[in-house]
């Protein structure tokens, strides 16, 4: 799969491809329905798939700190689509020029003449273009114009329950992460670059693997039990905070994980945090001690929930 930043840097030689278009965040099971459909098109008509994502997501540009807590960085995203079969990710900077733009100069310039578009898989919700003006109906019209097949990408439900991000959203911040993976097909994790930290963690007993967040909203907070999956595919389990670090007045977002029975070195390696059970609320401590102690509980939690469930 290639990533591909900004509709200019498009291949030379793309001579039409079959396009799906949106936030894609989580990649849940409604997201991977979608894929798998376009993918199945896209064969039949000897098509790339191109998945179209922007950065920021629009909702984050239009309501800057009002906005909802992402489930995956970009990172997470791309990762996880490569598995499902896209051959290319356009990521469209989402700025002002962008969105006053006309809905009819994204469908003639950048669907029809950029993109070559055969086939277009969207939801009927679809909004687009300057004040939102471009919909499912104008893409329709549009098809017929300019010889593409648009398809809407109906919803994708479980026990009834229209699958979205949204839904995702709210069982994670309600700590209910059976549900959360039920829905999004996969248990939640976050996948980064570990850095080097304070190194507090390693003056009080417990060294910590790293991941900034860069200020983030993130869906979960606190601290988990938790698998850490390395870069050559070993597996530890572990007790993962997220969060701003109260005790020593942190600012920015940062996942912190320490893993049981570990030792050695993967400062700068990608390592993916999967997590399996809120243990408690993230809080500020008096003391270094009173930390100290708690995070010792904190532990001993974490691998009983292990033992229990035989993880």
């Amino acid at each position: 799969m290639r990533l591909i930043r900004g509709i200019h840097n498009l291949p030379k030689n793309l001579s039409g491809c079959a396009l799906t278009i949106g936030n894609f965040d989580g990649v849940h099971l409604g997201h991977q329905a979608i894929l798998r459909h376009l993918r199945q098109k896209a064969d039949e008509l000897n098509l790339p798939v191109v998945v179209m994502l922007f950065e920021p997501q629009p909702r984050e540009y239009f309501t800057d700190t009002d906005s909802p807590a992402r489930l995956m960085r970009l990172r997470d995203k791309l990762h996880h689509l490569a598995t499902l079969g896209v051959d290319y990710v356009i990521c469209i900077r989402f700025n002002q020029s962008f969105a006053q733009q006309s809905a009819e100069v994204f469908i003639e310039d950048w669907l029809v003449a950029k993109l070559k578009v055969k086939f277009l898989s969207i939801g009927d919700d679809f909004r687009f273009g300057a004040k939102r003006q471009g919909n499912f109906a104008l893409l329709q019209q549009a098809s017929k114009k300019f010889g593409f097949i648009v398809e809407d990408n109906h919803s994708f439900c479980v026990e009834q329950l229209r699958i979205s991000s949204t839904a995702i959203r709210e069982a994670l911040a309600n700590d209910n992460l059976t549900y959360a993976t039920k829905i999004l097909g996969k248990p939640y994790s976050i996948l980064g670059r570990v850095a080097h930290g304070n190194k507090l963690g390693r003056t009080i007993g417990f060294p910590t693997a790293n991941i900034p967040l860069h200020r983030q909203v993130n869906p979960v907070k606190g601290v988990y039990a938790v698998k850490v999956r390395l870069k050559n595919n070993e597996i530890y389990l572990g007790v993962a905070n997220i969060g701003k670090r109260p005790t020593i007045n942190g600012a920015l977002q940062l996942l912190e994980t320490h893993l049981f029975d570990f030792k050695g070195d993967i400062y700068g390696q990608c390592i993916e945090v999967e997590f399996c059970h809120k243990i408690r609320n993230e809080f500020k401590f008096p003391s270094f001690d009173a930390l100290k102690q708690q995070i010792a509980q904190d532990v001993e939690t974490a691998k009983l929930f292990f033992r229990i469930n035989n993880k």
